[in-house]
């Protein structure tokens, strides 16, 4: 059976720049992989080292699979997933959002770069929220419970499309039978969009670009209309200190006389 592919797919020698060591051969994408990622370096973060999962790479047909299984083999619950995606096929991330919501994760965006291995020969790791979340992977950022995407960070959306035929998409011809495949995968679109608690005008957005125009990318008020991003900070040691009130030594004399304050 034919399967839906979002029309932009990540380049083989943009998977090389990430250091990922899955780059894929013959010019084929890398596969989306899960891993656990650890800040560093030790001796900056100290005992506020941060974790999340990192999840690079395009969405294949195994992508929903793949998830399942790491999340069997490690606790991901309110775990902090950290995307950094081409998009890939539609029905796969349908799968895996409906999956990580099931584990009341946080999504965001961002890029995870390895750091050389410490002393012991552990690899820690640094955030970059430069980073892209486009096509599907846009769906998937509404899977988690919480929802951050930084100022720098790039949604991009579009129309899903035949994958076979999305680089010649105006010229090629199409049966009935692949806009009936079409229209299916829209209406599945339509509702897991209202399963995650998403806008419809999100769906409305990716709708209106065709594969042959530049993605559409979500300014920062769509992306709090479209309730992409819901919260502010992604770990709560970002949060700012409280001020803290100063305290004059007229005000301790009058407490002390009894007055207290008003």
């Amino acid at each position: 059976m034919k399967r839906f592919v979002a029309t932009a797919l990540v380049c083989a020698s943009l998977a090389l720049s990430f250091g990922n060591p899955s780059a894929a051969r013959n010019d084929k994408p890398a596969a989306m992989r899960f891993e656990w990622r650890l800040e560093g370096p030790a001796d900056q973060c100290g005992a506020h080292c941060r974790t999340w999962i990192s999840a690079t790479g395009v969405i294949t047909e195994d992508t929903a699979r793949t998830f399942e299984a790491f999340a069997r083999s490690n606790d991901v619950r309110g775990a902090r997933l950290v995307l950094d995606s081409e998009g890939g096929s539609v029905l796969s991330a349908l799968a895996l959002g409906r999956a990580i919501r099931n584990f009341d994760m946080t999504t965001t965006v961002g890029r995870t770069t390895l750091l050389p291995p410490d002393g012991q020969g552990h690899q820690r790791a640094t955030i970059s929220h430069s980073a892209s979340c486009e096509s599907m992977c846009a769906f998937i950022l509404l899977a988690g419970t919480r929802r951050y995407v930084p100022t720098e960070a790039r949604v991009l959306v579009h129309q899903i499309w035949l994958g076979a035929k999305s680089k010649r998409a105006r010229e090629t011809s199409y049966t009935a039978d692949e806009l009936q495949l079409v229209q299916r995968d829209v209406g599945k679109l339509v509702r897991y969009t209202a399963e995650m608690g998403g806008s419809m005008e999100l769906v409305e957005t990716a709708l209106q670009v065709p594969p042959w125009e530049p993605m559409h990318r979500l300014n920062a008020d769509e992306l709090r209309r479209m309730k992409i991003t819901t919260v502010d900070r992604l770990f709560e040691q970002d949060a700012p200190s409280p001020p803290v009130a100063a305290v004059t030594p007229n005000a301790i004399t009058t407490s002390a006389q009894g007055q207290g304050p008003r």
